[in-house]
């Protein structure tokens, strides 16, 4: 996308307006044409502790000036990118590798309909379709890649929810990867979109009721120019929409949130939303603190009556009872609790009157962790995850049987689809190394049958190996680590390496086929996954070895990984690559602070990084729960150690760093990336490069174009090929 030109101030420009700017002459000469960001402090003191801000003035991102300094810096970054010979090369192996196969996925099942998205070669956007019954025929809903094509930005399908009956589709639709929804409504049959337009709809809840004319739906409140950034995207709210009938959703019900009824005490968080099923006569209504899978606090109410304000919502589980996920069927509710069991139980009790404190257990606690479930005519099944692997389970309702589901070979199993009028399930198997295939359980043949809807790829795969192993952390805490690259070769520390982590939310970075990881590989590189504390992979107590006051286990254990990544010959710190995403810019972002002497390159996607001022931007307050509050002395300090922006340290060699940030970003507000490649670049005496990489017409990357991935990953590869000193991507003097 191009932008105009636009008037950057001169260094002595910026000078005289702050009266202190520093910049030698050494780090201009080193890297001309790069803006430089002026230094303006600002001091904030927490409990006693005075902390400077020096770049403060960046979150501004409406003002002209920061406008001006973001485009300059892209344009540059854009110049040293493309200048790279072998980055054309790398990127067109990347997009054949990913438009090699079809793909499907994201399947619901309603009946014997199957809903999905289809992303096949050479498509931007997967495609929305339906079918009747697994071998029927394919019918295409929505191409969200038709959409805009004259506008200069791009549409994403971010969500969809069809009826229980299979007749109606709720979706939602946002512009340039911002994620800010607007629901629609279609009919399925004739594909024509009802009048429905509703605003605020950014990752809805939707359910439909029995009726399949009525859907219960989450939106956050209207924005107004006094509304303040921290309460944008916060206190959601669940309402009452009846087709056909208040179209832009104005006038429409309101039955639950924070604030909507006075008996009724909700706790603050990201959003309130309403569960409900074909069969069951109630409602649950959850209260969620950042719309994920960690517990929330959980309400329920016979259906008829949850129609407005006044329904009689009766609390029943607060988070400390560590329910994450339900199930309605009839009369009884079914959920996933991790109280008194790291792991997860599931359990059952009464919907007219819950009792969680006596459940009836259907799966106690085992070895692994259970990780999802679905409802069938046949029973209860459910996702058993251990190591790297999964396993498919089977349980009656009462929970006096249980049996493995057998699969046709072992790897990383996900799912269940599951329909609860029908009986089976469908799970789609894959590993590090082994493309998916989507097979389908018949319970009375006690057998999977391979569903046709995952062709087989033809990716040559033979070449390709993971290893996994066990890594000593700093604590002697054994960390999982798993190590992708060619069978045979050679433990020499000569290979360029990537090592990837998250650590947060007790989300799992699970073993999945990626086709363009590939061409990392199959170049001689190595790519690593650390499943450091932070995550899920070892159950609820690895998620809080790596929470609040813990937090430095998560960068600590990547750092550990990182080591052993070395020590055992796999590359060397002038090949190896450290890399985050989202909240893993936490662990990249403190484990260069820390240890920049380890890694030659550091690639740092949409991180957060200014964790003493995340509360300030609209998803901020929702990670209070998983992070911690400046508002308290204790939640001060764990996100004074987790900022990696507060470590930067002026006269330090820090590795070649590329900052990575979508304009649209409505997760981790883009001024994070900023203000750390701001600081980066005023504070690194090595002289390699400090880029900072936006996309316009992005945002976190989730409703980004294909072809935008396959760019970005370009981008990082082969600048760490460039800094690993690889001859093709070394630019032409």
């Amino acid at each position: 996308m191009s932008h105009p030109a636009r008037r950057l101030p001169t260094i002595a420009a910026v000078a005289a307006l702050v009266g202190t700017v520093v910049v030698t002459a050494a780090a201009i000469a080193a890297h001309p044409g790069q803006p430089l960001a002026a230094v303006r402090p600002v001091v904030d003191t927490y409990f006693g502790t005075p902390v400077t801000d020096n770049y403060r003035w960046l979150e501004n991102l409406k003002d002209p000036e920061v406008q001006s300094w973001m485009h300059g810096q892209a344009d540059y970054s854009r110049r040293q990118l493309d200048a790279l010979p072998g980055r054309a090369a790398l990127l067109e192996r990347i997009h054949a590798l990913n438009n090699t196969d079809t793909r499907r996925g994201g399947t619901v099942r309603r009946g014997n309909r199957y809903f999905y998205q289809v992303t096949t070669p050479g498509a931007l956007q997967p495609k929305f379709y339906w079918r009747e019954g697994i071998a029927g025929e394919e019918h295409l809903l929505i191409d969200a890649a038709g959409m805009g094509k004259d506008s200069g930005t791009h549409y994403s399908l971010d969500w969809y929810e069809p009826s229980w009956d299979g007749r109606l589709v709720a979706y939602g639709l946002s512009a340039g990867g911002s994620e800010a929804s607007t629901l629609h409504v279609m009919e399925v049959d004739t594909g024509k979109v009802l009048g429905e337009a509703i605003v605020r709809t950014d990752n809805t809840v939707l359910s439909w009721n029995r009726d399949n004319q009525s859907f219960y739906y989450m939106r956050f409140n209207p924005v107004t120019p006094t509304t303040p950034a921290a309460e944008r995207d916060y206190n959601a709210r669940a309402y009452l929409h009846h087709l056909g009938s208040n179209l832009d959703g104005s006038g429409d019900a309101v039955v639950f949130g924070r604030g909507v009824a006075k008996a009724v005490d909700v706790p603050e968080g990201q959003g309130g939303y309403v569960l409900t099923s074909a069969s069951s006569p109630f409602a649950v209504a959850a209260a969620n603190h950042n719309l994920d899978a960690n517990p929330s606090t959980w309400y329920v109410a016979p259906l008829a009556a949850a129609t407005g304000a006044d329904a009689k919502w009766q609390r029943f589980a607060s988070v400390e009872d560590g329910i994450t996920q339900v199930a309605l069927v009839g009369d009884t509710l079914y959920y996933l609790s991790l109280k008194g069991a790291s792991r997860f139980r599931l359990l059952s009790t009464p919907l007219a009157k819950p009792d969680i404190a006596h459940p009836r257990v259907i799966v106690p606690e085992g070895e692994g962790v259970i990780t999802d479930f679905g409802t069938a005519s046949d029973g209860i099944y459910y996702r058993v995850r251990q190591g790297s692997g999964a396993q498919l389970w089977r349980a009656s309702y009462d929970g006096t049987k249980r049996e493995a589901v057998p699969l046709p070979y072992e790897g990383n199993l996900f799912g269940p689809v599951t329909e609860p009028t029908q009986a089976g399930a469908m799970y789609n198997v894959q590993g590090w190394v082994r493309p998916a295939q989507m097979f389908a359980y018949d319970p009375a043949k006690k057998q999977s049958a391979d569903t046709g809807l995952l062709p087989p790829s033809k990716i040559d795969v033979s070449q390709l190996e993971a290893t996994e192993v066990m890594v000593t952390s700093h604590d002697g805490t054994r960390v999982p680590l798993s190590i992708l690259h060619r069978k045979g070769i050679t433990l020499d520390g000569s290979h360029p390496a990537i090592i990837d982590g998250y650590g947060s939310y007790g989300v799992v970075n699970e073993a999945g086929f990626s086709p363009a990881l590939v061409a990392w590989i199959e170049r001689g590189g190595v790519y690593a996954e650390s499943h450091v504390r932070g995550g899920g992979e070892l159950g609820e107590a690895w998620h809080l070895g790596g929470f609040m006051a813990t937090k430095p286990n998560t960068w600590l254990d990547f750092i550990a990984c990182s080591e052993y990544l070395v020590d055992a010959g796999y590359t060397s710190p002038k090949r190896l690559a450290g890399t985050g995403t989202s909240a893993g810019g936490i662990l990249i972002g403190r484990a260069f602070t820390t240890r920049p002497g380890l890694y030659r390159v550091v690639l740092d996607n949409v991180g957060m990084s200014d964790t003493l001022r995340t509360e300030t931007e609209p998803n901020g307050p929702p990670n209070v729960s998983e992070f911690g509050s400046v508002a308290n002395e204790a939640g001060f300090h764990g996100l004074y150690a987790m900022s990696a922006y507060a470590h930067v340290r002026k006269g330090t060699a820090y590795p070649a760093t590329m900052f990575i940030t979508g304009a649209n970003d409505p997760r981790v507000s883009s001024w994070h990336m900023m203000k750390m490649a701001a600081s980066v670049q005023a504070a690194s005496t090595s002289g390699l490069p400090v880029l900072l990489r936006i996309d316009f017409d992005a945002g976190h990357g989730i409703g980004s174009t294909r072809a935008q991935r396959e760019q970005l990953l370009a981008d990082q590869w082969a600048f760490a090929l460039w800094q690993f000193g690889d001859p093709a991507f070394q630019p032409v003097k």
